[in-house]
């Protein structure tokens, strides 16, 4: 529906409601139903003009071709938490300036906590920098491939979980912070800053975000459960404790048949 269209009918809907009001005397401000229209009005419009940031056509461009499948397979440049070994493999597509990103990395640590040490799932992050909305993610993504060279996994998982412990997410983060991330992480700070300042990860973040493009993301938080056999369930959003758990006990019940 054309926003002209969308305004139109959204106009003849409020004049009917203001003529209920005159009618019955209702003491309902007319002013809190117009806001609520304009509202209605901003969201629907900023939903339907699409944005002119590189990897938003291209995310459209893959949706369209229908370019959905399996995340690919992991190789020594993913970073990996866990058992090795483990049935179940939670593949995590993420925007580290994405808040309910940063809200689910919280779930994905407790799950972690309770179901990878006792060896039946692994944890996959791979990077998916929404730059139309977090300019500053492709960056902050750099930093932890950085933290990884210096530091190994190890500073790896460190320093990605102290982003979004201390991000306020939506491009919040101070870019001042990212040394400091690192230093918490016990890297060298001068060595950080040249790895992140050469750009030298850029690629693997790219390379990331297609990935994340062909195994059918759209948004951020998406996880995608594997097993062994080639089951998959792809959940979008930031879903509660609760709901990542009935995903993965259903998938380790199949597994386990």
């Amino acid at each position: 529906m054309p926003f002209q269209h969308f305004l139109e009918e959204k106009s003849n809907i409020l004049l009917n409601l203001k003529n209920k009001i005159m009618k019955n005397n209702l003491a309902v401000p007319v002013s809190i139903i117009i806001a609520g229209l304009m509202i209605a009005g901003a969201v629907y419009f900023t939903k339907s003009v699409p944005s002119n940031a590189n990897n938003q056509a291209a995310v459209a461009n893959a949706v369209n071709q229908k370019k959905v499948g399996a995340p690919s397979p992991i190789t020594k440049d993913d970073h990996v938490l866990g058992n090795p070994n483990a049935e179940i493999t939670m593949f995590e597509y993420s925007d580290t300036e994405c808040p309910f990103c940063k809200k689910f990395h919280a779930t994905m640590v407790r799950l972690m906590d309770q179901y990878g040490k006792n060896g039946k799932i692994k944890w996959v992050y791979r990077h998916f920098p929404l730059d139309s909305i977090h300019s500053k993610t492709r960056k902050e993504s750099e930093a932890t491939e950085c933290a990884a060279e210096l530091g190994g996994e190890e500073a790896f998982w460190t320093y990605i979980n102290r982003i979004y412990e201390i991000t306020p997410a939506n491009n919040g983060l101070d870019v001042a912070e990212l040394p400091k991330i690192a230093e918490f992480a016990g890297i060298d700070v001068n060595n950080f800053n040249e790895c992140l300042s050469s750009g030298r990860y850029a690629q693997k973040v790219e390379n990331d975000f297609q990935d994340g493009l062909q195994a059918g993301v759209e948004g951020t938080p998406h996880t995608v459960i594997a097993d062994k056999n080639g089951n998959l369930i792809p959940l979008s959003g930031a879903l509660s404790y609760d709901q990542l758990v009935a995903g993965l006990e259903s998938m380790l019940n199949e597994t386990n048949k």
